[in-house]
């Protein structure tokens, strides 16, 4: 029994997928979404990731039936290049970890080589143009492999890392890419700058299970109760929103705004806090776990995102956490962002701030405080039809079988 579904298994093509942000193990707080997309490209093909490994992850394991492929790069306690934040967040915060990155990148570049020669993939998906991108290029040409392989930028990759260097090396891999899908409209522009062929990219955000998981609760809102969930950097604007609950928390006492995420601002956040005197309006919950995810979007009246442009032009690729909060039945309330136009689209419940502005921030959640407005029933579904892990996960199995036979 187990060999015919071995050799079931194997009539599939093979998927190689390359990713820096992934689950250290089932149920980690890490951003999930290249897994939650990989998982679903199991009934079309055989999925094996390669992503960098991290202390207590194990080395090679299945997930969902997805075969992760873990690379190291130092010894474990040193392995934190990527997580509680992202690589170029912890560079920031600790420039000397730069001293990792000739390890990092020289150990995907040779399990990319090992890969491509044993694994021998149909066709390859990389996501992030850099380092990932670079390294299936560049694994490509010096093992001559014919697999085609899609590119998938998220935002980061794309806005920062603007060195002419960088944008050599960017440039490079869009062009040679047999595909690029990004994650919404307002990257088209910029990876058609880099070269990328017009007729060969599309937007396709990653997803949302908006039938089974991010739902709303039959339990009433706590109605003072405001939300922000993701990594605690610069770009996400979290000190404005601290800021913003000075103003909020005189105006609603029982106000309370909960803080869920990780990252190098969280100390500086943390004494903010206590130097406005706000620990009682001000909660940090840390990092929680997808699991768990969901019930605090249910329980909270309001959601915050306050975007912004970080310095050397970082922003957010798509607002996928405003999806996840409308699903459950979110009021919203973000700052004009490129990102987060895509999923805001004729909206009903959310209130659109500029940057940086403090007194609009603070006005604005004061707004959606006081009135009682609910998403209505056809913008839920607009949202499922847009966004659902169903439809996405089908998009992409597409274009990857489209490229393979091409």
């Amino acid at each position: 029994m187990a060999s015919g579904a071995h050799q079931t298994r194997d009539k599939k093509p093979r998927l190689l997928v390359l990713a820096s942000t992934y689950p250290r193990w089932a149920g980690d707080y890490e951003p999930g979404f290249v897994h939650e997309l990989s998982k679903r490209l199991t009934p079309h093909f055989t999925v094996r990731v390669l992503c960098p490994h991290a202390r207590w992850a194990a080395v090679r394991e299945d997930l969902d039936g997805v075969e992760v492929v873990r690379f190291r790069y130092a010894p474990s306690f040193m392995e934190t290049l990527v997580n509680h934040g992202g690589m170029l967040q912890n560079l920031k915060k600790n420039p000397f970890k730069a001293v990792l990155l000739p390890f990092f990148g020289i150990m995907q570049i040779v399990y990319t080589l090992v890969q491509l020669i044993r694994y021998k993939p149909d066709v390859i998906h990389a996501h992030w143009i850099v380092p990932q991108g670079f390294c299936i290029y560049l694994a490509k040409v010096l093992t001559r492999s014919k697999a085609p392989f899609l590119l998938t930028s998220h935002g980061a990759d794309l806005f920062a890392l603007n060195g002419r260097l960088f944008q050599m090396l960017k440039s490079l891999v869009v062009r040679n890419a047999s595909f690029v899908t990004v994650v919404s409209q307002t990257m088209i522009g910029k990876v058609r700058d880099l070269g990328a062929n017009g007729r060969r990219v599309q937007v396709v955000p990653m997803g949302v299970d908006l039938t089974n998981v991010f739902i709303p609760s039959n339990d009433p809102k706590k109605k003072f109760e405001i939300l922000f969930v993701g990594r605690l950097v610069e770009k996400k604007g979290v000190k404005y929103l601290v800021e913003a609950m000075v103003t909020v928390g005189a105006s609603f006492p029982k106000a309370l705004l909960r803080i869920v995420g990780y990252g190098p601002e969280e100390e500086a956040l943390r004494n903010r806090v206590a130097e406005l005197g706000l620990s009682n309006h001000i909660e940090f919950s840390g990092a929680v776990s997808h699991e768990n995810l969901p019930k605090m979007y249910q329980r909270a009246n309001i959601f915050v995102a306050p975007f912004v442009e970080a310095e050397g032009g970082d922003q957010e690729g798509f607002g996928l956490v405003l999806v996840e909060a409308l699903g459950c039945g979110c009021k919203l309330v973000v700052t004009e962002m490129p990102a987060t136009k895509d999923s805001l689209d004729d909206v009903s419940v959310v209130s659109i701030v500029p940057q940086r502005n403090i007194d609009a921030l603070a006005a604005a959640i004061n707004f959606q405080l006081e009135r009682g407005a609910e998403l209505r029933c056809f913008e839920r579904s607009r949202l499922v039809n847009r966004f659902d892990w169903e439809s996405i996960a089908d998009t992409y199995a597409t274009i990857l079988k489209d490229i393979q036979v091409s």
